[in-house]
């Protein structure tokens, strides 16, 4: 994949502009709209009426609109926006909105605005294309007050040059509303999407979020509401029910000396439903559904993003554009049973008090809202409870949006994994470690949370030695969150080691589907024969756990499973494919379903969805790569090297197509010619060992030793701790009789990992060799 790639969502799975149809696509006919239960905003406001007026000024009701003079922010009166890279101009005709840009393969021309997408803090727009897609526009509105900088036209991506073939410009799919956005800024949404001519669509009964967005199609409930039998269902004729009347509450202890609150009550019977249904908006996820609705489990519609490199720091701080969901599912608050409308209101969607008196209805004041507490003066920033347990990450340009972690700030764990801290991050003057000793003199050494998942994620992260042993301790600590201990089983290392085997085992029996799911998935780097305990999962509860589950028994033939199995596999196998069509507009999915028809033996299948790939981007890194190695395992080495050569001339900048096409020549038993584009892949890649490696090993072969071992010196400077860097020098420097050298490196090598049996070998060689060979060098 493109390393870019994690930006896409980052443009808050940004509407994708398309060109230029003036008119939307019309909702469905009334008639539709009663055949799948929707009612409207406006018949539920006819009886709640207090909730639809708050509703009406959310951002959810602004979500999206038409592009009228009553929706649009954006200054059209003729001015033209310029960023040294890219440059647009926006007037008006009439009540039509027109911004004069770069278009479809580069050209300038003039594009009319459909609609709006939201409105603050900033704005964006929406342009309709003929074939159904709309495609966000890279410039938004900064739409805050001119004092705080905005009422100004800026672009989203002012550092990138985005060329016309750049998958993120804005006409390209990255930028596609109909994928991205759709599902999460209008209600019941039918997304459209006709694989068979690339078109969409896409229909809505409420072109923004309106009542039915969360509390599901509401005509089961008028019907309710208009028949007097009222007590007769405790559902009230509602899809998701948000209301606890479990007659609870949230209580502090007179004589809780924490002065924290806890649930007084019975079970709350709507919080896992209310954040389940905010999380498939409030997450980074990939669904597993078509136009899933309001009351499904969340893990039935949706595979959310696991605590990613790049995406969150190691110690669960939100780094990417993640949004709420999965900082949140890391906290405290989380586990002991708080739900978003705990802080927010459902219907404005702002917080329920402000300031530190948001925090103060669980966390008594007379505690936490003290200087002796936070240390800073009264009434200042950093007296704002948000200041140190919600640090914030600005997106998009002026999005400035914060982690719901509610973790408590950690410098000097923070300063060991290479993430920010809330202290310095104000103290811009001050280091990590002064941070430290300030927490320590201000509350002592011990501290209530213990940093050790931050410290196991990061040694997964880097792959240091050691990292299964304490990876294998967050898998299996049912204290620590779901989420947490996913990530702790997805970055096991394999082949596994005793205690990822335990790990994987214990946690394959999770009562966590998340944690279920993570498990399955590393099931797939073992030889299918030890796949087969996956196939109890193929009936689990969870539709995520299910594909998983399915997934890691594609390669496993139907005779080898269990007989009572075969038809679940059947099914679940279905359901896993499915999960896939629903991106069928993307060349990824068809990647992924040629992967996985090929592991069932399904060539001609897998060809068929290699070329659906290519025909929606025929120079798509992913799918030039995987079909080479299609191919190559087929026997088809010039069509293999024929496709990485496209790769090549298609991504010249991206180190992962020259390394494929490197070692598919070598594979031919061409080493020197893949000299070039392995050094090339190492040139670009210089912080991933692996490429200069795989060159030393190239170079070596050819009897090029010097430069080898210069390659590798060169390597070790960069990564002095790369295990196979320091084997393979080692044991060149053995084979010219360097011995002590040889030694010495073998020795660094056994340093990483005790247990780690060929080094230890040859480094017991080499000292066996200078014991019978004294004064060798």
């Amino acid at each position: 994949m493109l390393r870019r790639a994690t930006m896409l969502a980052a443009l808050i799975a940004l509407p994708f502009v398309l060109a230029a149809l003036l008119v939307s696509p019309p909702a469905p006919h009334a008639a539709e709209r009663a055949r799948q239960g929707f009612v409207g905003s406006t018949t539920c406001a006819s009886c709640h009426a207090s909730e639809a007026a708050a509703w009406r000024d959310s951002d959810h009701a602004r979500a999206m609109a038409a592009a009228t003079p009553a929706n649009v922010l954006g200054d059209f009166s003729g001015v033209t926006a310029t960023d040294g890279r890219h440059t647009a101009s926006f007037r008006r005709e009439g009540d039509r909105y027109v911004i004069r840009t770069d278009g479809p393969g580069g050209a300038v021309a003039d594009f009319t605005i459909t609609e709006t997408f939201g409105v603050d803090p900033l704005q964006q727009y929406l342009v309709l294309f003929p074939d159904g897609r709309r495609q966000a526009l890279p410039w938004a509105w900064d739409s805050r007050p001119r004092e705080e900088g905005g009422q100004r036209w800026f672009h989203l991506m002012a550092q990138d040059p985005l060329p016309a073939t750049d998958p993120l410009h804005w006409t390209e799919r990255e930028q596609t509303w109909n994928f991205m956005c759709a599902s999460c800024h209008s209600t019941g949404l039918v997304r459209g999407y006709d694989a068979a001519t690339d078109r969409y669509d896409t229909t809505w009964t409420e072109i923004s979020v309106g009542c039915e967005s969360c509390h599901g199609p509401g005509a089961a409930h008028v019907a309710w509401a208009q028949s007097g039998a009222r007590g007769e269902d405790p559902h009230r004729g509602l899809t998701v029910n948000l209301r606890d009347r479990s007659g609870g509450a949230w209580r502090i202890a007179a004589d809780d000396p924490r002065g924290i609150a806890r649930w007084d009550g019975p079970p709350r019977q709507s919080s896992a439903a209310q954040v389940e249904t905010c999380a498939p908006c409030h997450a980074r996820a990939r669904p597993l559904v078509a136009d899933p609705s309001p009351g499904q489990r969340f893990l039935d519609t949706h595979a959310p993003l696991l605590l990613e490199r790049g995406e969150y720091h190691a110690d669960g701080q939100i780094q990417g554009e993640v949004f709420e969901w999965g900082s949140f599912a890391q906290s405290r608050m989380s586990r002991a049973g708080v739900v978003c409308a705990d802080c927010h209101d459902p219907h404005r969607g702002t917080l329920r008090a402000e300031g530190n008196a948001v925090c103060a209805q669980c966390h008594l004041p007379a505690r936490f809202d003290t200087a002796e507490h936070h240390r800073h003066a009264p009434g200042t920033p950093g007296a704002q409870c948000v200041s140190c347990h919600m640090p914030a990450v600005t997106y998009m340009g002026v999005d400035r949006r914060r982690d719901h972690a509610f973790s408590i700030p950690r410098p000097d764990v923070a300063a060991q994994v290479g993430a920010p801290d809330t202290c310095t991050s104000c103290h811009t003057d001050r280091p990590q470690s002064w941070a430290a000793r300030q927490i320590v003199e201000w509350f002592g050494p011990r501290r209530r949370d213990d940093p050790y998942p931050a410290l196991a994620i990061a040694a997964g992260r880097e792959g240091r030695p050691g990292a299964d042993a304490l990876l294998a301790a967050v898998a299996t600590d049912r204290a620590q969150a779901p989420i947490l201990r996913a990530t702790a089983v997805s970055l096991l290392p394999m082949p596994p080691s005793p205690a990822t085997a335990q790990a994987i085992g214990a946690t394959l029996l999770d009562p966590d589907p998340l944690v279920r799911a993570a498990a399955l998935r590393m099931l797939e780097v073992l030889h299918p024969r030890n796949r087969l305990h996956a196939a109890r999962f193929l009936t689990d509860e969870t539709r995520l756990v299910r594909i998983e589950a399915a997934r890691a028994l594609a390669p496993v033939p139907v005779a080898a499973l269990p007989e009572a199995a075969r038809s679940a596999f059947a099914r679940a196998w279905e359901e896993l494919l499915a999960s896939e069509r629903v991106a069928a507009e993307r060349p990824e999915a068809h990647v992924n379903i040629a992967a996985l028809l090929a592991a069932r033996g399904d060539m001609v299948g897998a060809e068929a969805a290699y070329r659906d790939a290519l025909a929606r981007d025929a120079t798509h890194l992913g799918a030039l790569v995987n079909l080479a190695d299609f191919e190559a395992q087929r026997g088809r080495h010039e069509a293999a090297e024929a496709a990485l050569r496209r790769a090549v001339a298609a991504h010249p900048g991206e180190a992962e197509a020259h390394h494929a096409l490197a070692l598919a020549l070598a594979r031919q038993g061409r080493t020197a010619d893949a000299l070039a584009p392995l050094a090339e892949a190492a040139r670009l890649r210089p912080e991933e060992p692996r490429y200069g490696y795989v060159q030393a090993i190239a170079l070596n072969q050819l009897r090029r030793t010097e430069d080898a071992v210069a390659v590798l010196r060169a390597n070790l400077e960069r990564h002095p701790r790369h295990r196979d860097s320091l084997m393979a020098l080692a044991t060149i420097e053995r084979d010219r009789s360097n011995f002590s050298e040889a030694e010495r490196l073998a020795a660094a090598a056994v340093a990483l990992d005790a247990s780690d049996r060929e080094a230890a070998a040859l480094l017991a060689q080499l000292r066996g060799l200078r014991q019978r060979l004294p004064g060798i060098r």
